[in-house]
């Protein structure tokens, strides 16, 4: 797009914008994005050149694509698109919408037998494990009878056993917030962080709330909150960051304030906000490099390579999608998650789609959905990532995009 036509295209904004009645801070809050960041696309300084961004603006200012860019891919034929929202966590989501060991509260009594524990500890390690593989039906369904029993356990044990229960009780909410996150469920994610949080600190475990802290920011950023996920990770790396200064930090400590970091280059990243996001980025990359090996404290899955994955994601959000590319040359994950793993493969796929690369977009996309089918069919990223594509093959799409458009619920 040359500068001309960077300026035409900021001056349909800027038109479309004052029709709506709309300031800049207005609309920059609706679509996720500040006012700074805004001004400069409508003066023609900021290039808009993604499909999603694009699409982005369109809903914010209430117009059709094609309004705001003529030239983009036409709209679907009627019937052939549809963006139907469909997620695994609907028990899980039950359990939130409550409270879940009332009869507890009128009938106290110290009922929970010791040697239970080892059981509790092995079933909130298999929904961390469901969460990694993004199997989230299975996790729903171990979820429903796991979190009663403990919140109930947490109210009925001996005092000297509630630090435990209470520890695995945030460490099974961080896993749901996760899950809900990645389904784009934001709201429930807010809930189930903010329950891990209440849970870490009844278990005298800090460091656990730190991490809680990172997964209430997730949710504020896929809500579009991103003054609110700033100022959580920010006032957590602050603080974090002080504690490290005056004292040994260990593995774990580091872990945490890096996944913090990575945090705040994501929030950064949706704000259009090159050089913090980037400073954010080389401040995890340093922490990294000081940690030495890829961990998975707190199921952070924070280390070097993590921080590459990280850095590709941030690049694809800045529409960086070369340096993404490059960042992504001879990366290997097979360390971690098959969720990280798939990550890493839509990430680079979503960049091929940038660099006009449909193939390699395709194959990528492929490649991740068998190593976690359920998160590649329903997250927001790789969804849009496969109705891009579509869009722009038309009815020249293949039986192999097709396919996968049908599986993630991008074609009717």
């Amino acid at each position: 797009m040359s500068f001309e036509e960077r300026r035409a295209f900021g001056a349909r904004v800027a038109d479309l914008r004052k029709q709506k009645g709309m300031t800049q801070g207005d609309l920059a809050a609706a679509i996720g994005r500040t006012a700074s960041w805004l001004s400069q696309v409508e003066r023609g300084i900021q290039p808009v050149n993604r499909l999603d961004v694009l699409r982005l603006l369109a809903d914010g200012l209430g117009v059709s694509l094609q309004v705001l860019q003529p030239d983009a891919p036409p709209p679907a034929e009627p019937g052939a698109m549809a963006e139907l929202e469909t997620n695994n966590l609907d028990q899980a989501r039950l359990v939130l919408s409550g409270h879940a060991a009332l009869d507890a509260l009128l009938n106290p009594s110290t009922t929970f037998r010791p040697g239970a524990l080892p059981g509790l500890r092995a079933a909130v390690d298999r929904i961390w494990e469901l969460a990694h593989r993004s199997q989230f039906a299975e996790l729903s369904a171990a979820i429903g009878p796991l979190v009663p029993r403990l919140e109930l356990a947490c109210r009925t044990s001996a005092p000297e056993q509630r630090p435990d229960l209470h520890a695995l009780l945030a460490k099974t909410y961080q896993a749901l917030a996760a899950a809900f996150v990645r389904q784009n469920e934001a709201d429930a994610a807010w809930v189930a962080a903010d329950r891990s949080i209440r849970e870490a600190e009844l278990a005298g475990d800090p460091l656990a709330v730190f991490a809680g802290t990172y997964r209430l920011c997730h949710a504020f950023v896929r809500l579009k909150h991103l003054d609110q996920a700033e100022h959580a990770a920010a006032t957590a790396v602050s603080i974090l960051q002080r504690h490290i200064e005056t004292n040994e930090p260990t593995s774990e400590h580091l872990s945490v304030l890096g996944s913090l970091h990575l945090m705040l280059a994501l929030v950064h990243a949706r704000a259009g906000e090159r050089s913090s996001a980037r400073r954010q980025i080389d401040e995890a990359r340093s922490i990294g490099r000081r940690l030495g090996e890829d961990r998975n404290d707190f199921n952070l899955e924070f280390g070097p390579t993590n921080v590459e994955i990280h850095a590709i994601s941030t690049a694809v959000d800045l529409g960086d999608a070369g340096e993404a590319l490059d960042i992504a040359k001879g990366l290997r994950a097979d360390g971690l998650s098959s969720e990280r793993q798939a990550r890493l493969l839509m990430d680079v796929g979503r960049a091929h789609i940038q660099r006009r690369q449909y193939a390699d977009a395709l194959d990528c996309l492929l490649r991740a959905e068998a190593l976690a089918p359920e998160m590649i069919h329903t997250h927001a990223a790789s969804r849009v990532a496969v109705k891009d594509l579509v869009l722009v093959a038309g009815r020249s799409a293949s039986d192999e995009l097709r396919a996968l458009a049908e599986r993630t619920d991008s074609l009717a």
